[in-house]
């Protein structure tokens, strides 16, 4: 469990601290303005993960029996379009941001995404003596370059039968702390399978039902060493909670299964910078600003997926593609019994 956890936390921390140097440092334009850029430089990414974390909750619409169990090892990953790589900032937008070339308006890089070349602005500010003033700063670059397409995500899952057509899903990642990062993640779900209910159900040659998860990602980003605003318990939290609502189909052949189905993901994710932070306005003046600002993403996004499972006594091998606004492929390691 904790290899799993720490898989999924390389690409939260990745994803966390690639913004937070360059975005405490836009302080300096005012807390507006930071927070308009974190928001729409964040997006992208909370989006991806939000939907990369929902594939793989199930693998059959057939439930398991009464006192039937699986416990599964699951990889997942979303693809990145070019267009989740940039955004349009529009300084106009802003109150003290401007960009060093002539333009009002162009595309910089989002946590997905790199500047190539980099991208600078001039931001402005008072000095008591000296009146406006402004400094050049670079903006952030993201996470990957063109050659990074992809969100992933893992995590273990277990799942139990409870008779009259119902099973219960639950996923897991204890409280994992590594450097300056911590990561915890659970989720639940439940599966009814509808044809369950229906006369001879043995006999049909597929199995129909519904399945409703809720998955939780808590993340924590310790940047008082790194930031560079002198101040105290400087952080960057993620809270992201998302929804899905499946209807599924599947075959029921004894080895080789064809799943898929129409789901439907909602999702939000909220980023807060907390701590003190004192901004220095020229040489002789500073101001304190606690707790500057939360930022958050939102996702409603039809979902179909399609699927393949194999199995061989009681272990099971699946692998499926999802189609939404984040394409998502996964693949699951599964040990079952019934």
């Amino acid at each position: 469990m904790k290899n799993i956890g720490l898989f999924l936390l390389l690409f939260l921390s990745s994803l966390i601290s690639e913004a937070q140097n360059d975005i405490d440092v836009l302080l300096t334009a005012g807390v507006e303005d930071a927070e308009r850029f974190a928001n729409d430089f964040l997006a992208p990414g909370t989006n991806g993960l939000m939907h990369s974390m929902n594939a793989n909750w199930f693998n059959s619409a057939k439930v398991k029996p009464l006192g039937g169990f699986e416990i599964s090892i699951i990889a997942n990953a979303a693809l990145v379009k070019d267009e989740d790589k940039n955004f349009i900032l529009n300084t106009s937008e802003y109150n003290n941001v401007r960009f060093v070339q002539s333009s009002s308006s162009q595309s910089v890089a989002s946590v997905l995404g790199e500047n190539n070349p980099s991208i600078f602005v001039e931001v402005e500010y008072d000095d008591p003596i000296f009146g406006s003033q402004t400094v050049e700063l670079e903006l952030p670059q993201g996470i990957g370059d063109a050659s990074s397409n992809l969100l992933p995500t893992a995590t273990l899952q277990g799942a139990v039968g409870l008779g009259s057509g119902l099973e219960i899903k639950a996923r897991y990642i204890p409280e994992i702390e590594t450097d300056n990062v911590s990561l915890s993640m659970y989720g639940a779900g439940l599966q009814l399978e509808f044809t369950k209910w229906l006369p001879a159900d043995k006999i049909w040659p597929v199995a129909l039902s519904g399945l409703v998860a809720y998955n939780h990602v808590n993340g924590s980003y310790d940047i008082t060493e790194s930031s560079e605003i002198e101040g105290e318990n400087q952080k960057l939290k993620n809270d992201t909670n998302t929804w899905l609502f499946q209807l599924i189909a599947s075959t029921k052949m004894p080895v080789i299964n064809f799943y898929g189905g129409i789901g439907y993901i909602s999702g939000t994710s909220e980023s807060d910078l907390i701590g003190s932070y004192r901004v220095t306005d020229g040489l002789l003046t500073s101001e304190t600003i606690e707790d500057p600002f939360s930022v958050s993403s939102e996702i409603t996004a039809l979902r179909g997926t399609i699927g393949t499972k194999l199995k061989l006594g009681f272990f099971r091998l699946n692998a499926e593609y999802n189609i939404s606004e984040f394409d998502t492929f996964s693949v699951g390691i599964n040990f079952g019994f019934r």
